[in-house]
């Protein structure tokens, strides 16, 4: 019971000095002291996230004072959430990162039971780990414990955009291309559609994202790209390539690819030159089999060759690649040099591509009633045989 008046009496006179020393935030402090008398905890809350992002506070080691003078005092009194949400600006104030490392992982055992702070809790440490001490290993080891638990959890969280953001991060530094291109487009769906972001991140994020979905080699869907807002970044900025780049290979447009390549500045686009081709062939076989019904999906290996500018003793491996890859189903004639696909994988499609797919649904659904009309009238006939 001392030790609880003794830590009132602490409390009361960091608050009055405060309010002493720092003329400009005066009120603010006597608001703070008032609402703690109180013990309204919620309110208390809420003007300690004020106080994180007042300017004159952001500096120095203010906000670690305030930490160890005022709300450490009470923290077992403050959502966990919200007080992982304060110590993320107040560890910012730590000049030796070990020292912020080591904070955290007090504040981790204090929030332990509550998953979405415990999560924010070691996201903070791997942005620690991976813009301060450049430990890719810690941050990757943090990654791995995360990626599960957020990819399990209903909904999304305020904590997935800031994993996600790690997570791009992290892959855009060590790759592969394919993960960060995922992860970058779940961080930027979190942050809705890139518009919580300045525009000049958001045209840095979505000229990235377009180079990633190009040149990774594991990615053949792009129509999620195409149809996000982000893209629309790019637009009338010297970047604006980048748009008709992603258009050109999610087609598996050579020449148009070829044409736009010519013109981009990004040597990256003229790595792996043959990997790259290869990819933007298998796309164009998809798009091929695809843009058939089903009884037309029987494709030459002439056919291919002329659409997917390969050369036509290439075409065979081309489709096997498709084939292991599970791009596409089917089986390839060797003797009539011909592939038959019976199945393409599942991709977001633009406006055209739903379009098209919606007429094919139409004709399908009148062929099924004609034939149903055929059946019912031929019936009788058939039971009297």
């Amino acid at each position: 019971m001392a030790s609880t008046r003794f830590a009132v009496v602490e409390v009361n006179d960091y608050l009055s000095k405060k309010q002493a020393s720092d003329p400009e935030l005066a009120a603010d402090w006597a608001k703070l002291e008032e609402l703690y008398t109180k013990k309204l905890w919620h309110q208390v809350t809420l003007k300690l996230q004020e106080f994180v992002n007042y300017t004159s506070l952001r500096t120095g080691d203010h906000l670690i004072q305030l930490y160890n003078n005022f709300i450490t005092i009470f923290e077992n009194k403050i959502n966990p959430l919200s007080l992982v949400e304060i110590v993320a600006h107040v560890v910012e104030q730590y000049e030796d990162k070990k020292e912020a490392i080591a904070f955290l992982e007090k504040i981790e055992a204090k929030v332990k039971m509550n998953d979405e702070a415990l999560t924010l809790c070691k996201v903070l440490q791997g942005q620690i780990y991976l813009e301060q001490l450049n430990d890719l290993d810690a941050t990757e080891k943090i990654i791995e414990q995360l990626e599960g638990t957020l990819e399990d959890a209903d909904g999304v969280t305020p904590v997935h955009g800031r994993f996600y953001k790690l997570a791009s991060e992290y892959y855009r530094v060590r790759g592969p291309m394919a993960r960060y291109y995922r992860a970058a487009l779940r961080y930027v769906g979190c942050a809705r559609g890139g518009e919580d972001l300045a525009l000049p991140e958001r045209r840095a994020c979505a000229l990235r994202l377009a180079l990633a979905g190009v040149i990774a080699p594991t990615v053949y869907d792009l129509g999620e790209l195409l149809a996000h807002p982000i893209l629309e970044s790019l637009e009338g900025t010297p970047d604006a390539w980048a748009c008709e780049l992603v258009k050109a290979v999610a087609a598996g447009d050579i020449v148009a690819f070829e044409k736009i390549r010519a013109q981009a500045p990004h040597p990256e686009l003229h790595k792996a030159d043959r990997q790259l081709r290869q990819k933007i062939a298998i796309l164009c076989l998809m798009e091929m089999a695809f843009n058939r019904t089903s009884a037309q999906r029987k494709l030459t290996f002439a056919e291919i060759a002329r659409e997917a500018r390969v050369p036509r003793d290439e075409v065979e491996l081309l489709v096997m690649k498709a084939l292991a890859e599970k791009l596409i189903r089917g089986h390839i004639d060797q003797v009539s040099e011909c592939v038959s696909v019976r199945w393409v994988r599942p991709r977001a499609l633009n406006r055209a591509g739903a379009a098209a797919l919606a007429q094919r649904l139409d004709a399908w659904c009148t062929a099924v009633a004609s034939a149903a009309t055929l059946l019912s009238r031929a019936a009788p006939d058939l039971l009297t045989l």
